[in-house]
């Protein structure tokens, strides 16, 4: 006698369930929105930047590491950047690990 209670009290929603789940449903849109313009967005956005500035590199710009190296682009290849940190010292690097050209006015300040 028990369980036809339960069974009967968890079958009397109806129709009412398709509202209920889109409803549901709701919030769990609105968060990825959110998250997409906040983050998903702006990411792409300096991931183009940086894709950009990667490829327009050439010889004799001065450039910043991800590492934080200063140097001077001496030769470049497809995957590859030659660059001169020091007069007779050249190191290659891959070239998704510059992080930005450098400019002209930032070297006085070291």
């Amino acid at each position: 006698m028990l369980m036809e209670s339960v069974a009967w009290a968890q079958g009397t929603n109806g129709g009412g369930s398709s509202t209920s789940t889109i409803l549901s449903l709701v919030p769990f849109v609105l968060i990825f929105v959110i998250f997409y313009f906040l983050l998903i967005l702006p990411q792409q956005k300096k991931q183009k930047q940086q894709r950009a500035m990667l490829d327009a590199l050439k010889k004799g710009d001065k450039v910043i590491t991800a590492s934080g190296i200063w140097g001077t682009v001496a030769n470049l290849g497809k995957e590859t950047v030659t660059l001169q940190i020091a007069d007779n010292t050249k190191i290659k690097m891959q070239r998704d690990h510059i992080a930005r050209l450098r400019a002209d006015d930032e070297e006085k300040e070291s």
